[in-house]
């Protein structure tokens, strides 16, 4: 707003002429124009820059995605190559030891090797249709104690047969989550055996003790897997969740990516640290409005 002094004011105390407060007040109004227009430039540049970062952001997203395509056809490539190659080699010796007479124990011997190589392909064929299908979660209300029970129950032959004593310590009074029981307990299941695993590689008098705990902070229910393990090598961290990635001999690498999936799918998150040997910790929301857990808390499983 532009202020003007009338010519037939008189002088302000202390010297100064109208003029020269006319000119004081053109000066003041010439630098509120100017800041004004600069104010309007800057909102212009946020704007633009805005716009410019979430261009960048997307083509950055976009990149991301292309090497994880990327990473993926490469390892489904080696994953097939090798069982591939196999049955190439094992099926030309079958085709000249029939072309030579009957078939010998030899001959039974590459059948039953081609038969393994398939059984493998087609694990790698599931794990990839697991991974690569779209994820929507049907959710029910299952508590901590539930979810956990049921993964030792599906895994309770295998971990008895390893050696492995199972701890569940669910907590008191945990409120229950809304999830997907099918899809998390494959997470927890996928969890359970990379711990047995890893545990396999333990001395004869190291203890072979899978936990699983869960508690609640704020709005989230937290579980977390814990093994006595080697724990995860540090280089390891922030690879063991990309798809193919893994440090063992067998295996196709998927599970952890997809656990990663489910748990992502759910809202939640999951991350790793070593605590004894590795842990694992997922965090999923609380379904506020089930009454909290009342069930017996802790159980150990020898």
């Amino acid at each position: 707003m532009t202020v003007e002094i009338q010519d037939n004011l008189q002088a302000p105390a202390g010297g100064l002429s109208v003029d020269d407060l006319n000119q004081m007040i053109e000066a003041s109004n010439l630098l509120t124009s100017r800041l004004q227009e600069s104010h309007q430039r800057l909102q212009v540049e946020v704007v633009r820059l805005r716009r410019q970062l979430a261009s960048a952001d997307a083509q950055l997203q976009r990149s991301r995605r292309l090497a994880a395509l990327g990473e993926m056809a490469t390892g489904i490539a080696h994953e097939i190559r090798n069982p591939l190659g196999a049955i190439q080699l094992y099926n030309d010796m079958i085709v000249q030891d029939l072309a030579a007479g009957a078939p010998t124990q030899t001959t039974t011997h590459y059948a039953r090797t081609i038969a393994t190589a398939v059984r493998g392909l087609d694990a790698i064929v599931r794990d990839v249709l697991s991974f690569a299908r779209e994820l929507s979660p049907q959710l029910q209300q299952r508590s901590a104690l539930q979810l956990f029970n049921d993964v030792i129950d599906a895994q309770r032959i295998a971990l008895e047969h390893d050696g492995v004593e199972v701890v569940i310590d669910a907590g008191a009074s945990l409120p229950a989550a809304a999830v997907d029981a099918g899809m998390i307990r494959q997470a927890l299941i996928n969890l359970v055996q990379n711990a047995a695993q890893a545990m396999s590689d333990n001395p004869s008098d190291a203890p072979r003790r899978l936990t699983l705990a869960a508690m609640q902070d704020d709005e989230q229910l937290v579980l977390r897997v814990s093994d006595t393990g080697p724990g995860i090598a540090a280089e390891d961290f922030d690879r063991i969740f990309n798809p193919f990635y893994t440090t063992r001999n067998t295996g196709t690498g998927l599970g952890l990516a997809i656990v990663h999936r489910i748990i992502d799918a759910h809202g939640g998150s999951i991350c790793a640290a070593n605590h004894s040997g590795a842990m694992f910790e997922i965090r999923l929301p609380i379904d506020t409005s089930r009454e909290p857990e009342t069930d017996k808390a802790r159980h150990e499983h020898q």
